[in-house]
């Protein structure tokens, strides 16, 4: 049987039964905060756990490594409507430790979209137009330093308000233990 028709039937039956009754918040974030997360697995649950965060208290934005290197792209976006739109006062960048971004080689990838039906003629006219796929595919050596970088990233840009504090964590997906990378609130608050 198909993903697609298992999540569909096993849907009918959640609707059907009312399940989604105690998912059911507003729109707007309780603990009024964006969380820019990685996509990987092991933190759809325990990230929030190990925040004290449930249901309804974090807009939640994922990107591959909690990597923001765009500062006009979709995540960026998204952060921003959570602090214009939706009452976010607050932006929380969470990395983790063991990574995939951290052992991501761009030629191996590119060689990986070949096997999978990607023409070489399509790298090649994506790597002449401008983009360097190399780059673009990169991931990080240092988890502490990309997070760094993402914070500086959002804290630094134009339309960010100076005084929505941008943190920076690094999570354990093991533990869940989170370490704090950088304190976005103003010094005399850190007391």
């Amino acid at each position: 049987m198909a993903l697609l028709t298992d999540i569909l039937e096993f849907n009918d039956r959640f609707v059907q039964e009312e399940e989604f009754g105690k998912y059911q918040t507003d729109k707007y974030p309780e603990k009024k905060m964006v969380v820019l997360s990685c996509m990987d697995t092991r933190l759809v649950e325990l990230l929030p756990k190990a925040m004290n965060l449930k249901n309804g208290d974090m807009k939640h934005v994922k990107t591959a490594g909690a990597i923001l290197t765009d500062p006009f792209g979709s995540a960026m976006q998204s952060i921003l409507v959570a602090i214009y739109e939706l009452k976010a006062d607050e932006v929380f960048v969470v990395g983790h430790h063991d990574c995939g971004m951290s052992s991501i080689n761009p030629d191996a990838m590119l060689e990986k979209m070949t096997k999978r039906g990607i023409s070489s003629e399509t790298i090649k006219t994506l790597k002449n137009s401008g983009i360097d796929l190399n780059i673009w595919l990169q991931g990080f050596d240092d988890v502490s330093e990309s997070v760094k970088n993402s914070v500086q990233t959002i804290k630094n840009h134009p339309l960010i308000p100076e005084d929505v504090p941008v943190h920076g964590l690094v999570i354990s997906p093991e533990t869940g233990k989170l370490d704090l990378v950088v304190n976005g609130y103003p010094k005399q608050e850190t007391k």
